[in-house]
């Protein structure tokens, strides 16, 4: 299958979606040797869950199916550019490449702007619109330590 034709599915993935109530009107889906491993539509009203995002779902659903954390070899198809969470788990998955139809500005004349997450993400935690305090108490980097110290880790 050709780039289009998997995002064409993407597309009907968020279309249905946006008429089914479940969600918002996203999809994604996760293809591995041009074959789709899973596919979502957008869960958060559904799941009531803000993670639930289309990607993200897609994401959990190919790492089930392949039983792996990792999905170097897959592609992701989205009907939409990912947002800021889903970017960072896109890096996470390790993702080989993603395809996306509409564009973050196409998004928010849809009202579903995240301008200022992007914004957010560029200030120091303490002056960000929901304040983040670090408190740097003399054990905070024990966990960091006994994982360290692990010789049976599993590195991701």
């Amino acid at each position: 299958m050709r780039h289009e034709e998997f995002l064409q599915q993407a597309i009907k993935l968020a279309v249905d979606n946006s008429s089914t109530g479940q969600g918002g009107p996203f999809g994604a889906l996760i293809v591995k040797n041009n074959k789709v491993i899973a596919a979502s539509s957008n869960q958060v009203t559904h799941l009531l869950d803000p993670t639930a995002h289309a990607e993200i779902m897609a994401i959990r659903l190919a790492c089930q199916q392949l039983g792996d954390f990792q999905l170097q070899d897959c592609i992701l198809y989205s009907s939409c550019e990912p947002c800021p969470m889903c970017l960072g788990a896109i890096y996470w998955a390790r993702l080989a490449e993603v395809y996306f139809a509409c564009n973050r500005h196409d998004a928010a004349a849809a009202q579903f702007d995240d301008s200022f997450i992007y914004d957010e993400i560029a200030l120091l935690p303490a002056q960000r619109h929901i304040p983040m305090h670090h408190i740097n108490l003399p054990n905070a980097s024990q966990p960091f330590e006994s994982w360290a110290a692990k010789t049976d880790k599993r590195l991701y």
